[in-house]
């Protein structure tokens, strides 16, 4: 009986310290989770959402992921799906006042602007590499480990992606 009981605090024990070590390395990535919502989402509060949302999915899906040393790649994938979900549901709702928004940023055209309808114009395997390449300072095989692709592939499409942007600039 006392042997289950200390069997039964040890698990507790490692579950707990599991949380504390997984909540420490989430802490860690907060500023780069944000910095890659915000470069798809382009609003605060939604990158802020993007990032809450990715870490709660991460929290429940932690047990599945085998490698630790995957922590990283991991979080920012379910981080960029998060951002991807919620760019899908503002498709679908574009309330009045962001009508007006767009209206009035049309008026004030520049090359930021330019660069931001370019890169939705592009196809999202291309915009996810170029997005990580320049916006995050990722290198090739840091994006390949992120979007789960070879790296060859990763460098095939930063070069279409970028053939892509010539184009559409």
């Amino acid at each position: 009986m006392v042997e289950k009981t200390m069997n039964k605090a040890n698990t507790a024990d490692f579950t707990l310290m599991d949380e504390e070590v997984f909540f420490q390395r989430l802490a860690g990535e907060h500023r780069k989770l944000y910095a890659i919502a915000y470069s798809y989402l382009r609003s605060e509060a939604d990158a802020l959402e993007a990032v809450q949302e990715a870490s709660c999915r991460a929290w429940m899906k932690h047990k599945k992921l085998k490698n630790e040393q995957a922590f990283t790649p991991w979080l920012i994938r379910i981080t960029i799906n998060c951002c991807m979900d919620e760019l899908r549901r503002k498709k679908r709702v574009v309330p009045a006042e962001k009508l007006k928004e767009k209206e009035a940023q049309e008026m004030r055209s520049s090359d930021r602007l330019d660069l931001e309808r370019a890169m939705n114009r592009m196809k999202p395997k291309y915009r996810h590499a170029v997005m990580l390449k320049y916006y995050q300072d990722m290198t090739a095989a840091e994006i390949a480990k992120v979007l789960n692709k070879p790296e060859g592939t990763i460098k095939t499409w930063l070069r279409e992606g970028l053939k892509q942007l010539r184009n559409y600039l």
